[in-house]
């Protein structure tokens, strides 16, 4: 089997994986909204592999009907990429995100994917009216120049919106959840691509190397990389699926800001400077007590706005807390759990699985790691 053969191959497996993991993403009931994004986002690669594959085919590019099919019906769909994978993003990060009619503007730019096919139709359409005369090299030479020169903008808009979804993504607290961290993972597989087509790019854009690149080395150095990113993101996308963050209830208002911004202030009041949370038996009602907010407004800020389980919200003072006095259990000889009972922990399972979740590490391996960084004192 030639390199030829295998990179054909290799192409239409992508399809098929793209195709699949599309299928998984609209029929999945975990995180519906982030899935059919991120499946949208892979079925138009998916069908980039498929148009490839399709006209490298003889079979394809030999047949009058089929060839005429290709030329008209739009495979290689890019523009709409970049928003998706920002909105998959936002979604993922913020359950409510909803796309309004203003965001629906940012999938206009997919008319440049549709040029080509608008110019073969207009051609077709023109001649079997008699308005147009027979010229399909001048007609052909423009569909593939248009073809060269549309990868600009298309790697552009992918680019802009890598952008976005990092600056997005840089205003969170790191770390804070697993799938801020894969969305961080998400971006990079995203730029390394990117990086790859540029190289490609650049020759391919020159009027005198275009067909000099595509004659030495196909297309092998960008869409092998893209069929190793269906696989990623697929896989690793679908993966993510069960570990959903907190989500709003059907029939629940999300909060209105001037209740967030009446509740929020009180709340993090009651942890930072009360230290409710060093109470173990700190509930819901006894923080509705103190702060004199309703037991239901203090749920809807923190799982809608916030995206917090109230004993998520707590804990994470308390872990806090425990990292502040670390130090302690080597100048005080206090145990691991004693320093959790003093942060506000009322049982060691509770303990470990929160510090856990939180730090993605047991309790023992961030003191290790992290006081070994310490310097000693000087009279060690």
């Amino acid at each position: 089997m030639t390199f030829a053969e295998f990179f054909h191959i290799l192409i239409l497996l992508g399809f098929f994986q793209g195709s699949i993991m599309s299928i998984l993403f609209f029929f999945s009931k975990k995180r519906s909204r982030p899935n059919r994004f991120l499946g949208t986002l892979i079925l138009l690669m998916a069908m980039a592999c498929l148009n490839l594959y399709l006209f490298e085919s003889p079979w394809f590019t030999n047949n009058p009907i089929l060839n005429l099919l290709g030329n008209i019906i739009p495979l290689v769909i890019i523009m709409p990429i970049g928003p998706l994978l920002y909105f998959y993003i936002k979604s993922t990060i913020d359950p409510t995100f909803r796309i309004t009619r203003k965001q629906g503007l940012h999938f206009l730019p997919v008319i440049i994917d549709c040029g080509p096919k608008l110019t073969t139709v207009i051609y077709i359409t023109g001649l079997l009216s008699g308005f147009l005369k027979p010229a399909p090299d001048s007609w052909g030479r423009f569909i593939d120049n248009y073809n060269v020169y549309a990868d600009i903008p298309r790697w552009g808009s992918i680019t802009v919106y890598l952008w976005l979804s990092a600056r997005y993504l840089a205003k969170l607290e790191p770390g804070k959840s697993p799938h801020i961290r894969w969305m961080r993972q998400f971006i990079r597989f995203f730029l390394v691509f990117q990086t790859i087509w540029f190289v490609f790019l650049v020759p391919y854009v020159i009027p005198s190397l275009t067909d000099r690149v595509v004659n030495a080395i196909d297309w092998y150095p960008v869409y092998i990389p893209l069929v190793v990113l269906i696989y990623c993101l697929g896989i690793k996308g679908y993966l993510m699926v069960p570990e959903e963050l907190p989500v709003a209830r059907k029939g629940i208002t999300p909060p209105s800001l001037k209740l967030v911004e009446e509740a929020e202030p009180l709340l993090k009041k009651a942890m930072e400077q009360d230290l409710l949370y060093l109470n173990p038996e700190l509930n819901l009602a006894l923080l509705s007590r103190h702060t004199g907010l309703p037991q239901k407004t203090i749920s809807l800020v923190l799982n809608q706005h916030l995206q917090k389980s109230f004993n998520e919200f707590v804990n994470e003072y308390r872990i806090k807390a425990f990292k502040e006095n670390i130090r302690q259990l080597q100048q005080d000889n206090l145990t691991i759990l004693a320093m959790a009972f003093d942060a506000g922990f009322n049982s060691q399972a509770t303990f470990q699985r929160a510090f856990r979740s939180n730090t993605g590490m047991s309790p023992r391996e961030y003191i290790t790691r992290h006081l070994e960084k310490q310097p000693k004192p000087e009279n060690e």
